[in-house]
């Protein structure tokens, strides 16, 4: 305890770490509130029905993500999603098309020009998406509209305003990464979905006391620790390493010795960290925004099960979807010929291998390897919800028993510690953690 009283005294006094502490605070104080302001037109006490839409199905997965101005009608109603959405695409591109190979290879300008396009394609796909939004409104909540207003000035006047606030999400997402602590879509992210956890836990503890004849109590404690240990595993796997050995050749210049020791290359067995599971999630999303919003009860077949998250089908193509991401994203972040040059560059090398190519092949090896029984794991985790369903534990509370929610939780958090402990030392002060050093997240939503 004194100790991390001593820690958080330590934080207060780097003026630097303290205001972007700050300003992070401020940034995500103004995108909770922004939660709540409703769209003009609307009467926020009559949107019962839209609240009862989204207490389940894939709409309480969208609401989450939004931080529940989905089902306020909030001017932010769409949240980040269609960012990432595009964001998807341009990835793909990048894979496909010779001119997004090209800016990818131009540095920081061709980052800069990726970065319109995403922008760009996330307007035309919220163009198309809150129009879906208001139909359903209107559906859902008829009565909560102002009798007076014309359907047709609302609906372009609203898509406008829709569109505008998701973009200052976004441009709200980059002033905490350049300003704040941490990486700022990602916090926006988890703070949505952490804004959900009060209620959830509070709504699953009563009703689990209703049951108290059925050993409700003891069902709550087996809950939580159960929740504990997915808490847990979701550490273990955003944490988990396998190293690999390079010794350095000995060089003398002058009258001293350079090289000589052996270290250690740590590759991750989740290097795509969450993010196959927020690109995944996003695909998910995308038969429910097809069919429109409104007419999600009354789909059937394969539609029906693709927006339904307890069915086996969404699982299925969900976990699925996480296995090939995993690999698309490790494929993106991590470079093996790059590893064996820089290697060869500093006179290092593999024990038992040659430098070059097969230095290359042995780490590309080695990825492939250990990526298999990480994505596995992740899809396993993600899709737990479904099965903490058919226990019966509440929708919102079962979110977070893995999927997801609880990735995103733990990433995030790891990373902002990590950034907050990197400060820190920068300024030789003791870290977080006496035990060592914090590991976060080499890939966020942020880093497009």
């Amino acid at each position: 305890m004194r100790k991390s009283i001593e820690t958080l005294k330590n934080i207060w006094n780097i003026e630097d770490l303290r205001k972007r502490i700050l300003i992070t605070i401020l940034f995500i104080a103004i995108y909770r509130f922004g939660s709540f302001v409703v769209l003009p037109g609307i009467n926020p006490d009559m949107l019962s029905k839209l609240h009862e839409q989204t207490s389940e199905g894939l709409l309480f997965l969208l609401n989450m993500f939004s931080g529940g101005a989905f089902s306020n009608a909030s001017i932010f109603a769409l949240g980040i999603m269609p960012y990432i959405s595009a964001s998807i695409v341009i990835q793909l591109l990048a894979i496909a098309v010779p001119y997004f190979q090209k800016l990818q290879r131009e540095g920081e300008s061709g980052r800069r020009k990726i970065n319109q396009y995403t922008r760009i394609l996330t307007i035309i796909i919220l163009i198309f998406q809150a129009p879906s939004y208001l139909i359903n409104l209107k559906f859902q909540a008829g009565p909560a509209l102002n009798a007076s207003l014309d359907w047709t000035f609302f609906i372009i006047t609203s898509t406008i305003i829709l569109a505008a606030g998701s973009m200052f999400i976004l441009w709200l997402g980059e002033r905490i990464t350049d300003k704040g602590i941490g990486n700022g879509i990602s916090l926006i992210i988890m703070v949505g979905i952490i804004a959900r956890l009060p209620e959830a836990f509070g709504g699953e503890f009563v009703s689990r006391l209703a049951s108290l004849e059925a050993g409700g109590l003891i069902m709550f404690i087996v809950e939580l620790v159960c929740l504990l240990a997915v808490i847990a595993a979701a550490i273990l796997l955003v944490q988990g390493v396998r190293k690999v050995p390079v010794q350095y050749a000995k060089r003398i210049v002058g009258n001293k010795q350079y090289g000589g020791a052996r270290q250690y290359i740590p590759l991750k067995v989740n290097a795509a960290n969450v993010m196959p599971i927020i690109f995944a999630q996003a695909i998910m999303f995308i038969p429910i925004t097809l069919v429109g919003f409104s007419n999600a009860e009354s789909a059937s077949g394969i539609t029906r099960a693709l927006i339904d998250h307890t069915s086996f089908a969404y699982n299925l193509v969900f976990a699925l979807l996480i296995i090939v991401f995993t690999y698309f994203y490790t494929a993106i972040t991590i470079n093996p010929n790059q590893m064996a040059e820089d290697m060869k560059r500093n006179n290092g090398f593999i024990p038992g291998i040659k430098p070059g190519k097969s230095t290359a092949d042995y780490i590309d090896t080695i990825m492939s390897r250990i990526t298999l029984p990480g994505s596995i794991f992740l899809a396993i985790i993600a899709v737990l919800p479904a099965f903490a369903g058919v226990f019966g534990i509440q929708t919102e509370f079962a979110q977070f028993f893995g999927g997801t929610s609880l990735l995103i939780l733990v990433g995030v958090v790891l990373d902002t510690l990590q950034q907050v402990e990197s400060h820190l030392l920068m300024r030789h002060y003791d870290g977080l953690l006496t035990s060592g050093r914090i590991k976060g997240r080499s890939g966020n939503v942020a880093a497009y």
